[in-house]
């Protein structure tokens, strides 16, 4: 119950019993009981507009001291004889500023808000180096700046369009990249309404399919016939690239596990390297056998130990870069090839020249060898017989050619 006392005393304030009391004009001090002994102070001005009473709360004691909740209460007053109401009027504001807070939000800024979100999850360094670099040099520049309500499929169209008969694979992945950005912008209510950026059922009406504008890219691949010269050739080279390189080949293992490798991973007695899961494609757990070839490579790299990692980079901190074996291929005047390329060279010897199965080939590779059913079933890795393939290979790439003694068809179970 409201006590009428006139106006109050700024002294008083805090002395007041639990209540309301006025200081005149509609303005009151409400005091209540907040559960723990002490009392909550906080300002309320009521008035009446239409014949309607009602009451708008103006903040507690301790921000709003109470010559400002006076003004506070002299500037509602001004309002209410207008014929304003002021709840609905702060209302109004708020709201405005909410959608100036929405409306304002850039594509540039979802995009870089959307990375931070997710690049933790990004295994491969060079695809989350990727997002924010291609971004940057297809979108930005045409509506980074532009609210991310604002953009519309001919916006989309801008950026990609240009991309789409000259770089297909980086405009679809462009285009890709923009419709996660604007679907994000979407779930966190910077947007609505359909993503104008999405390819079925709208995009795909607009632009050609990708198979009838550009030709599949596969990675540069040597001949297998090649392989032996070329490892001789490579056996030649100093430095750790040189080392790094043949090891891929050996092991037919991706450049990003074997730059990434760690001492850690690897146990020299067991002629074993065991790759985690979360450096891992497929983001599973994969054993690669070490041929006596590839234990060379790893006791050289132990004899000159400098880091964690196996193959360190200039900065020991860090491995060995990306462009390492490909600069190393340049020098060597085999530009036209790429590190990766011998993974195929390995399959295409694997299945033309020798008898092992081909599971046994996409194990050695870690691909993902039949359905979800056969791999239920399929609990083992083949890893003794991937061991032998692996000795086998090595023996090729040492120019051996293969031979029944060598290289046999094994027989029973996986695993």
């Amino acid at each position: 119950m409201a006590r009428e006392v006139g106006k109050l005393a700024a002294v008083a304030l805090r002395s007041l019993r639990v209540g309301r009391h006025s200081d005149g004009g509609g303005l009151y001090l409400q005091v209540t009981q907040n559960g723990v002994g002490d009392k909550a102070r906080s300002w309320l001005f009521r008035y009446s507009l239409a014949g309607k009473s009602r009451e708008m709360g103006l903040g507690p004691l301790y921000t709003l001291g109470l010559a400002e909740a006076r003004a506070k209460a002299r500037e509602l007053r001004k309002q209410v004889l207008d014929g304003e109401d002021p709840i609905a009027a702060r209302n109004t504001r708020r709201q405005a500023a909410t959608v100036e807070a929405v409306t304002g939000m850039t594509f540039q800024a979802c995009a870089e808000a959307y990375i931070n979100a997710h690049q933790a999850g990004w295994r491969n360094p060079k695809h989350a180096a990727q997002w924010p670099s291609t971004l940057a040099t297809y979108v930005y520049p045409i509506f980074g700046a532009l609210p991310v309500v604002a953009i519309d499929t001919g916006l989309v169209m801008k950026a990609v369009e240009r991309l789409w008969t000259t770089k297909t694979e980086t405009a679809s992945r462009v285009r890709g990249r923009i419709e996660s950005v604007l679907d994000w912008a979407a779930a966190r209510g910077y947007r609505e309404g359909e993503n104008p950026a999405r390819w079925r059922g709208h995009l795909e009406n607009l632009l050609p399919a990708r198979s009838k504008v550009a030709r599949v890219e596969h990675h540069a691949a040597l001949p297998y016939a090649e392989i032996a010269a070329f490892m001789a050739e490579l056996r030649e080279q100093e430095g750790v690239a040189a080392l790094a390189l043949e090891l891929t080949i050996l092991t037919a293992a991706r450049t990003g596990e074997v730059l990434g490798a760690r001492w850690d991973e690897i146990n020299l007695d067991g002629l074993l390297w065991m790759v985690p899961a979360e450096r891992m494609k497929a983001g599973k757990e994969h054993r690669v056998p070490l041929s006596d070839a590839a234990m060379r490579i790893m006791k050289k790299m132990a004899a000159i130990r400098l880091s964690d990692y196996i193959f360190p980079g200039q900065r020991t901190s860090r491995p060995l870069s990306q462009m390492a074996m490909l600069m190393l291929l340049r020098r060597m005047g085999r530009g036209d090839l790429t590190a990766h390329g011998f993974r195929s060279t390995f399959s295409d010897w694997c299945a033309e020249q020798t008898s092992f199965p081909s599971e046994v080939r996409e194990m050695a590779l870690a691909h993902v060898v039949g359905d979800r059913v056969e791999a239920a079933y399929r609990r083992g890795d083949m890893f003794e017989k991937r061991r032998a393939l692996a000795e086998a290979w090595a023996h090729y790439c040492d120019g051996e050619e293969p031979a029944e003694s060598k290289v046999v068809r094994l027989a029973g179970r996986a695993g």
